[in-house]
C-alpha cells in the first residue's frame, strides 16, 4: 500500500490550522468578554484549563487546535526547507546505502507548493551529478532517488557499461574489485570513480551483461537519471525521463543509518552525499 506522508501531513495542518481559526473567531471572543465580566478573585482561580472550557468551547476543539504550531512547524520544515527520507533499496549503492536516512534540500530546482509540486519560486536549475530525489513518474506517491545524468535537449547513450553524454564519454577510473563478502548487492562488483562534469563520485558495477542499454535525446522539460549501482537499478533507462514538475529536491547529507528496526542506529555513514 502506498503511503503518502507528504498529503496526511498537508491534511493535517489544513485541519488544525481550521480549528484554530474556529476558536480563534468564534469561541475566543466570548471567552475574553466572560473573563471581562467576572470578578478578579474569580477569575483568579480558574487554571488555564478552566478559562480554555469557558463559553462551552467543546473539548475536541481545543485538542485539535493544540496541535496547530508544531504541526506547522513540521509541515513548513518539510515543504519548504529540508526533508528526511529513508534509502529502501541498493540502487545507490556505493553512495547510499539501504537504510541510511538522509537530507533533502527543498529550496534547489524551485519553492515548490506541497503536494501539488508547482513551482512558486524559481531558484537553481538541476546539474549533472546531482542525487536527485523525485515523484515516480508512473506513480507520484512513491518517491524515487537517482543521480541526475541528463538535462534538457541531452543525447545520453549507455552501451557496454559505458556511459556517454552529447557524445563524450563519461571519465572513469577502476579503484577496486569487490567479493560477494564485500558488496551488499551480494554479487562480484567493480567499483569505479566518476566524473560527471566535475561531480566526482563512485559507482559498481557487475561482471554480468546488462541489457539496460541504448540512446535517449532527453526532451524540453525532462531529465535522464541513473542509479549508482549502474546493474541493479531501474532508472530512466526502464522507465522514461522525469519531468521537471516530479523534482523534489537534492539530497546532500547522510545523517544516520539504521539497518533493521531491531538494530541499533549508527552515525558511520554520516556526511555530504557527493
Amino acid at each position: 500500500m502506498d503511503f503518502d506522508f507528504e498529503l496526511i501531513l498537508a491534511v493535517a495542518f489544513l485541519v488544525t490550522f481550521a480549528a484554530w481559526l474556529y476558536d480563534r473567531f468564534v469561541f475566543a471572543p466570548k471567552r475574553k468578554q466572560i473573563l471581562e465580566q467576572m470578578a478578579p478573585e474569580a477569575a483568579l482561580v480558574l487554571d488555564k484549563n478552566a478559562k480554555l472550557r469557558l463559553a462551552n468551547t467543546p473539548k475536541w476543539l481545543l485538542e485539535v487546535k493544540s496541535y496547530f504550531v508544531i504541526v506547522a512547524v513540521i509541515f513548513g520544515v518539510r515543504s519548504f526547507v529540508a526533508e528526511p527520507f529513508q534509502i529502501p533499496s541498493g540502487s545507490m549503492l556505493p553512495t547510499l546505502e539501504i537504510g541510511d536516512f538522509i537530507l533533502v534540500n527543498k529550496m534547489d530546482y524551485g519553492v515548490r507548493l506541497p503536494v501539488l509540486n508547482s513551482t512558486l519560486i524559481s531558484t537553481t536549475e538541476p546539474q549533472r551529478g546531482d542525487v536527485v530525489v523525485f515523484k515516480y513518474p508512473d506513480n507520484p506517491s512513491l518517491n524515487y532517488i537517482k543521480r541526475m545524468i541528463g538535462l534538457p535537449g541531452d543525447v545520453i547513450s549507455y552501451h557496454n557499461k559505458r556511459l556517454m553524454v552529447n557524445g563524450q564519454l563519461v571519465d572513469e577510473e577502476l579503484l577496486a574489485e569487490l567479493p560477494v563478502s564485500k558488496n551488499p548487492s551480494r554479487e562480484p562488483v567493480a567499483v569505479f570513480a566518476e566524473n560527471l562534469d566535475g561531480v566526482s563520485h563512485q559507482i559498481y558495477k557487475s561482471y554480468r551483461r546488462n541489457p539496460l542499454e541504448g540512446d535517449w535525446v532527453v526532451p524540453e522539460g525532462q531529465y535522464f537519471v541513473m542509479g549508482d549501482n549502474r546493474d541493479n537499478s531501474a532508472d530512466s533507462r526502464v522507465w522514461g525521463f522525469v519531468p521537471e514538475e516530479n523534482l523534489k529536491g537534492r539530497a546532500f547529507y547522510v545523517w544516520l543509518h539504521w539497518d533493521e528496526f531491531f538494530s541499533l542506529p549508527s552515525f558511520k555513514n554520516n556526511g555530504l552525499i557527493k
